[in-house]
């Protein structure tokens, strides 16, 4: 290609055909390898645009490596608690990303993993295979109902919102919510703002649906889960810090409460034998919130206008402010 055709980063080697694709109408495209960050590093230098699609710290390094012409990056995420907004935008960097498209996809996983926990798959497989399946008991494996259940919500954006929608197909009995302020969409959709304490004492099913911040890291820890019912189910699908790992742990272990269902976890891999995959009553999902074949094409799609947007000078569909 010509010289003068802007250079772009790709960092991740299986980003969605349809994206890349558009990418290289525009640009002179660079797809990393592998996803090691020394590759990421290197092949950064001299671009003009970088589509991040790792999870992996976008940082000064990053940004030093790239040098001085980059004018624009943009995740192939939703969530950015692992990019400095702050050494971006001192350099006038623009910076977007790529909201909305995945919510669907992951208050279907939410939806997937409250069943699940709720109503034990784990431990039915393994009794499965230990042939341990028991006929006419009808005390065997008991689950939690989720008709006539309270569920509650911290965190009630767009994905938190989703949740609320799929929930009043299965007739609970009330949905309660946490945040910074009440919402419209509440009220909609007969959701009632309390605050944090509450809405673990109240509810059967708890879904984390916030941003990891300063406010939110480590916000579930031993005394929240102390708070909580000893049959009630948490659910996870925003970020594994938001939750102490150890204390999770310990409340599953101790039947403090019932059961969890994680897609998100720290960290990310888990290590080989893990506390969390040796216990029965949590079920794992391995990040797979957006992982959904269409749902990855729209976002890649988005993500690959977002920045073409951002190298021509043109407000980015997504930008982060």
């Amino acid at each position: 290609m010509s010289s003068n055709i802007p250079k772009v980063l790709v960092s991740h080697p299986r980003f969605p055909e349809s994206g890349l694709k558009l990418l290289q109408s525009k640009f002179e495209v660079t797809v990393c390898e592998g996803v090691e960050r020394e590759e990421i590093v290197r092949k950064s230098k001299g671009v003009e645009g970088i589509l991040w699609v790792n999870c992996e710290l976008l940082n000064a390094e990053i940004l030093d490596s790239a040098g001085p012409q980059l004018k624009a990056i943009v995740t192939g995420t939703a969530g950015f608690d692992y990019v400095d907004l702050a050494e971006i935008e001192k350099r006038g960097i623009q910076f977007g990303y790529t909201p909305n498209v995945p919510n669907d996809a992951v208050a279907d996983l939410a939806i997937g993993l409250m069943i699940a926990a709720g109503r034990r798959f784990n431990e039915g497989f393994q009794k499965i295979v230990e042939q341990k399946w028991q006929l006419n008991d009808p005390l065997w494996m008991l689950g939690q109902d989720i008709k006539g259940s309270t569920v509650g919500i911290v965190g009630f954006g767009r994905i938190g919102q989703v949740i609320a929608r799929r929930l009043k197909g299965f007739d609970v009995a009330r949905i309660i919510y946490s945040g910074n302020s009440e919402k419209e969409e509440g009220r909609e959709l007969g959701a009632n703002l309390v605050s944090f304490k509450p809405l673990l004492r109240e509810s059967d099913f708890v879904f984390i649906a916030c941003p990891l911040t300063n406010e939110t890291r480590n916000l579930f820890d031993k005394a929240a889960f102390e708070e909580m019912k000893e049959t009630s189910v948490l659910i996870n699908i925003a970020r594994g810090g938001i939750v102490v790992q150890t204390d999770l742990i310990e409340a599953l272990r101790t039947g403090k409460i019932f059961a969890a269902g994680l897609d998100v976890m720290d960290p990310e891999p888990l290590t080989e034998n893990h506390p969390l995959t040796k216990l029965s009553n949590c079920v794992l999902t391995p990040h797979l919130g957006s992982a959904a074949t269409r749902t990855r094409n729209n976002m890649s799609l988005l993500s690959a206008k977002n920045l073409i947007n951002g190298i021509e000078g043109k407000p980015m569909l997504y930008p982060h402010y």
